[in-house]
């Protein structure tokens, strides 16, 4: 029996990056508290992504199946992840700080009746746990005292788990889905599609403000990160203004990105948009306003008119 259970996240058969992560913050849990860990996966025909999983030195991969866990919905697949970390008898259910992570986790807590902590950043002794509060201002000390511990991390502060080369083995499971008490069904879902890499995964992210001053000039910011194999951002003004899609926004109530390279264009740094990118490994910010909170986080600021320094910028990097 494995002290910590990993709940992976697949969608559509392809296993999310965010769950190599929480696989690594697993592992560095595991060296504080004894024990190894086990995996638990959950979706209908995702038996590639269980062999996947099976290369990163688990215990055990656990798959539960079910024609309810075609497409995802939380109530279904909280029922499924139940049944794993049952079957797992683990202490800790370790999972990451995604978007469908803090929808369906504290579900799966619930049902275990134990105590949660969220989006943490950092595991200390005890174990106790690191998180952010009030918007990335202030990082709190939490201890769960439940039987059972519940976790979702944030996936920019653990490093990626490597694959270990040997083989886990895949136990399938009894889901324990009781279609007849879902109140909730997939419909379908609406979302941008982009040869851009995906947001959270990019080594490089070029966002924008209101400084850009309207939809149409997000192109320049577009073009910029077409030109460096980036993904392409923005603040939730943008977004509330129906600017460009919910997919792009980066921030407490978007998405948390930590790229190689962040360049913040025309964006003032409202503490909503610094909790999302400030652990980006290099930020480049370009306002005209030198008192722009922004920069109290860049590597490189330029105060200057964006609309002369992106172009220029553009130009000179695709000349090289």
């Amino acid at each position: 029996m494995s002290n910590i259970i990993v709940l992976a996240e697949q969608q559509n058969g392809k296993l999310a990056n965010a769950t190599l992560h929480a696989i690594g913050a697993a592992k560095q849990l595991a060296a504080q508290v004894g024990g190894g860990f086990d995996i638990a996966v959950a979706g209908n025909g995702v038996g590639g992504v269980a062999e996947q999983l099976a290369g990163f030195g688990a215990g055990k991969v656990f798959l539960a199946e079910h024609g309810s866990l075609e497409k995802y919905t939380a109530q279904a697949y909280a029922q499924a992840l139940h049944s794993a970390v049952a079957a797992s008898g683990a202490r800790f259910v370790v999972a990451a700080a995604t978007s469908i992570g803090k929808d369906c986790v504290p579900r799966v807590a619930a049902r275990l009746d134990a105590g949660m902590a969220s989006d943490i950043v950092r595991i200390n002794d005890g174990p106790t746990y690191t998180r952010p509060m009030w918007a990335g201002s202030v990082l709190g000390t939490v201890r769960v005292n439940t039987d059972i511990q519940v976790l979702t991390v944030r996936p920019t502060e653990f490093a990626k788990a490597e694959a270990t080369g040997g083989a886990s083995p895949i136990e399938s499971i009894d889901a324990g889905v009781d279609a007849g008490s879902l109140r909730m069904s997939y419909v379908g879902i609406d979302a941008a599609e982009s040869d851009r890499p995906a947001l959270t995964d990019a080594d490089v992210v070029i966002s924008g403000g209101r400084g850009l001053k309207e939809p149409g000039n997000f192109a320049l910011v577009e073009k910029l990160a077409d030109l460096l194999g980036g993904a392409v951002g923005a603040t939730r003004a943008v977004v509330d203004a129906g600017w460009v899609p919910n997919d792009w926004q980066v921030g407490q109530t978007g998405k948390v990105v930590a790229p190689k390279l962040y360049i913040a264009v025309g964006i003032s740094g409202a503490i909503q948009h610094l909790a999302g990118m400030k652990g980006s490994k290099t930020i480049v910010a370009i306002n005209k306003d030198p008192d722009a909170p922004i920069f109290t986080v860049a590597d490189y600021g330029i105060v200057a008119d964006l609309f002369d320094v992106v172009p220029e910028l553009t130009e000179k990097l695709a000349a090289r």
